[in-house]
């Protein structure tokens, strides 16, 4: 029976990210996938013959500096096609924003002086007050309620990094952390298409309208993370984001990791009250001292431990957590460039989306409380070929949306009602774009469910379970396992689901890594 110092359930980019981590350290460690490639949610995928699109997440905002250093992705062959590439804010009259650099650094476009000069201020103002957050994503969020060094100098280490803001600075975060970010927009800007972008940002992969309490801690959290050296910057990878995980790959097996795909794993095996292996689908058992799960937290303890390892209570809670996706993906592929009006080409190289006003993306996000889809799509658009040619033949292109809202919970089902979604997507972007239907050549929407059942997420969230501030550093998932570490001894999570969260960012499986070879000696 073979055997391991780790075993991995996942080959996730967080999951990669931990091996890596582990067999850095010299353990042995096997990561077992239960599809047919590694990568999970964060893959390059052919979706018509020659044209391949970043199947899931198609943007880099957050990955983890420290865990690109760590790794050396960039030795392992990670390259960018474009980097802080701008948002472009599409207006229907043509008259659009173009927000370069991170986070609309320099905007260009018809905006008044006085808008121009607060929103100078309220991104500086936004952008030092999620500085506060991002040294916590690589770092283990402490314990509450207990009296350990580590976990009061932590705590007190936020607080002192609040403090540091400043006396004006320090109320205005305290005042605005649990603000919704309508509010906080209507305060400070008047430019309705600038907080329609702004708005967008905050409520993206979440369950959230611009008016939802926690909508402005969600763009804080957006903001806090780094790419390519720059806070809040956005980059494209070169060949997809399949091009990271390829890296991380070649990280884990320089190192003397293994990957087995294929291999379904059925069962956590407990011994004697701690994680002792796994057992495949078909009966083979792998024994490890650790087990690491990269699935979502739910799939993880009710369906791959059991309830019979766990108290009820903790069962309960995991029950609980919010497991709703309301994002759909769609791909077109397309003969040539499509024409937006009012933009040159080389603004499609960027980022474009379609948020008119706060009203709009509130009215996009209404039905989907009802179990509703939007008839009025909210969403953020890339053409990674404009950058990236190599994604489809010669002269054709690849066209990649994040539509909201589309609620996993549609009433009726979503195998009654993909026609008429999607017909209403290729519409919304038509009014932009309106010869794009006469180009297109293949299409592919991804729904909530079938991104549940094609990468094992719970209800199609990307973020395995809502961002809101009850689920978010010392409460993610939830006590008992907000450390990485579970109420079983040898059982470790490592996944969005825990802190701090999604995106392509590593740095669950970075600081799981860390919390296991500190534990696990």
């Amino acid at each position: 029976m073979p055997s391991f110092d780790a075993i991995v359930i996942g080959a996730g980019h967080n999951g990669l990210v931990c091996a890596a981590m582990l067999a850095r350290k010299r353990r042995k460690v096997l990561v077992l996938e239960a599809g047919d490639e590694p990568g999970g949610a964060a893959r390059t995928v052919e979706f018509a013959p020659g044209h391949s699109v970043s199947h899931v997440a198609h943007i880099l905002s957050h990955l983890h500096p420290s865990v690109a250093d760590t790794l050396m992705l960039e030795r392992h062959g990670l390259r960018f096609a474009a980097t802080e590439i701008p948002t472009v804010v599409l207006n229907g009259d043509g008259k659009h924003l173009i927000l370069h650099g991170a986070f609309g650094e320099r905007i260009e476009g018809d905006i008044g002086g006085a808008d121009a000069a607060a929103w100078d201020a309220l991104r500086t103002k936004l952008l030092a007050h999620s500085a506060v957050l991002q040294p916590w994503l690589a770092r283990t969020p402490p314990r509450l309620g207990t009296r350990k060094t580590r976990d009061l100098l932590a705590l007190g280490s936020l607080g002192l990094a609040i403090r540091r803001l400043g006396t004006e600075d320090m109320r205005e975060f305290l005042r605005m952390i649990l603000m919704n970010i309508a509010d906080v927009l209507d305060d400070e800007i008047a430019d309705p298409r600038l907080k329609g972008a702004v708005a967008f940002d905050a409520v993206l992969g979440t369950g959230l309208g611009p008016r939802s309490p926690n909508s402005l801690m969600s763009l804080y959290y957006r903001l806090a993370g780094e790419t390519a050296g720059r806070q809040a910057a956005l980059a494209l990878p070169h060949g997809g984001m399949g091009a990271v995980v390829d890296a991380m790959v070649s990280a884990l097996t320089g190192w003397g990791g293994e990957i087995r795909t294929g291999a379904v794993v059925e069962r956590i095996l407990v011994e004697d009250g701690r994680a002792a292996g796994v057992a495949l689908a078909g009966g083979e058992e792998i024994r490890a001292r650790v087990v690491v799960s990269g699935a979502n937290p739910r799939t993880t303890f009710l369906e791959l431990l059991g309830h019979r390892h766990l108290d009820t209570g903790f069962a309960r809670r995991v029950s609980q957590i919010r497991m709703r996706g309301n994002a759909a993906k769609f791909h077109l592929a397309l003969t040539g460039l499509p024409e937006f009006t009012g933009l040159d080409e080389g603004h499609l190289g960027g980022r474009l989306v379609i948020a008119p006003t706060i009203d709009h993306v509130e009215w996009a996000f209404n039905p989907s409380k009802y179990g509703r889809f939007s008839d009025s799509p909210v969403m953020e658009i890339t053409i990674p070929t404009v950058s990236d040619p190599s994604l489809a033949p010669s002269g054709n292109h690849v066209l990649s949306a994040v539509v909201q809202y589309a609620p996993s919970d549609l009433g009726g089902g979503w195998s009654f009602s993909r026609t008429d979604f999607q017909a209403i997507v290729l519409e919304t972007i038509a009014a932009y774009a309106p010869g794009i239907a006469g180009q297109v050549i293949a299409t592919e929407l991804l729904t909530p469910a079938d991104l549940e059942r094609r990468y094992r997420m719970p209800g199609g969230h990307w973020h395995h379970g809502d961002l809101g501030i009850d689920r978010m550093f010392m409460l993610r998932p939830l006590p008992g396992a907000a450390q990485y570490a579970t109420p079983v001894p040898g059982l470790y999570l490592c996944g969005a689901g825990s802190h701090p969260g999604g995106g392509v960012m590593g740095a669950a499986g970075y600081n799981a890594a860390g919390r296991i070879l500190k534990l696990e000696r």
